[in-house]
C-alpha cells in the first residue's frame, strides 16, 4: 500500500490472478467418422405396399348391415306395430271434397284452406281499393304505396278472422259428429252458427246473431255443395 493510500484510507484494489480469470470458450471438435451414425432397423420394400382394394376388401372392416340398431334382433320372434296412416275416417258422412283421416285432418286442412282463401280475397279487395283511392295523376310510387297499405290492411284482417272461425267451426263440427255418430248438413249448420256467435260474443246479442247467421249460411252452402259433389262422383 502506498503512502497516499495510508493517509487517505483508500484500500488498494486487488487484481485477480491470471489463474482466476475466466478462460475463453473452448470448442471441442470431434471427428465425424468417430460418431455413431443412425442405421434404420426396418427398410421399406415397395413391392410389399398394399393398394386401396386391399383395405376396402379386407375382413377388418365391419359389415354395414350390422350397424343398424335392429341388426341383432330375431325377425321370427319380433312383433311389429303396424300403423295404417292412410286409412280414411269410416264415420258416416265424413267423406268430403278433401280426403280426411279424422278430426285432425279436418282441423288442419279446413283452417288452412279457409285462411288462404280469405287472405287472397282480402288482398285482392285491398288492391282494388288502393287503386281507386289514389288519383290517376299521382306518381307511381304513391299509387304503389296506397295499394300496399290497402292490401296489408284488408288481407290479413280477413284471413285471420276467417281462420279463427274455421278453426272453431271444425272443432265444434268434429265434436258434434263424434257424439251423433255421423257427419251431415245439420252438423255443419249448427257448428257454423255456434262458431259465428262465439266470434262476435263480445259485441252484443245483435252482432252475435248476425255473425252466427252468416257463418251458418256459409256452412250450409258448403254442406250442400259437398253433397252435390259426392253425388256426382258416385254417379260417374
Amino acid at each position: 500500500m502506498s503512502l497516499w493510500g495510508t493517509l487517505t484510507g483508500k484500500k488498494s484494489s486487488s487484481h485477480p490472478s491470471s489463474s482466476s480469470r475466466s478462460s475463453p470458450l473452448e470448442i471441442t471438435l470431434q471427428d465425424p467418422a468417430s460418431t455413431t451414425s443412425y442405421q434404420p432397423t426396418n427398410t421399406f420394400d415397395p413391392s410389399s405396399a398394399q393398394d386401396v382394394s386391399s383395405f376396402l376388401g379386407g375382413s377388418s372392416l365391419p359389415d354395414p348391415s350390422q350397424l343398424h340398431p335392429l341388426a341383432g334382433l330375431n325377425r321370427q320372434t319380433l312383433d311389429y306395430l303396424s300403423l295404417d296412416e292412410s286409412a280414411l275416417s269410416d264415420l258416416p258422412g265424413s267423406r268430403s271434397a278433401l280426403p280426411s283421416r279424422g278430426w285432425s285432418d279436418d282441423l288442419t286442412y279446413g283452417t288452412g284452406v279457409t285462411y288462404l282463401t280469405a287472405l287472397t280475397l282480402g288482398g285482392t279487395y285491398g288492391m282494388v281499393e288502393g287503386l281507386r283511392r289514389s288519383p290517376a295523376s299521382a306518381p307511381p310510387k304513391l299509387r304503389l304505396n296506397s295499394v300496399l297499405n290497402s292490401v296489408t290492411r284488408r288481407g290479413p284482417f280477413l284471413g285471420n278472422s276467417a281462420g279463427i272461425i274455421a278453426m272453431v267451426y271444425n272443432g265444434v263440427n268434429s265434436i258434434i259428429g263424434h257424439f251423433r255418430g255421423k257427419h251431415d248438413s245439420a252438423n255443419s249448420i249448427v257448428a257454423g252458427a255456434l262458431s259465428g256467435m262465439l266470434f262476435k260474443s263480445t259485441r252484443g246479442v245483435r252482432p252475435m246473431m248476425i255473425s252466427g247467421g252468416l257463418v251458418a249460411g256459409a256452412a250450409g252452402v258448403w254442406a250442400v255443395s259437398d253433397a252435390l259433389l259426392r253425388t256426382l262422383d258416385d254417379i260417374s
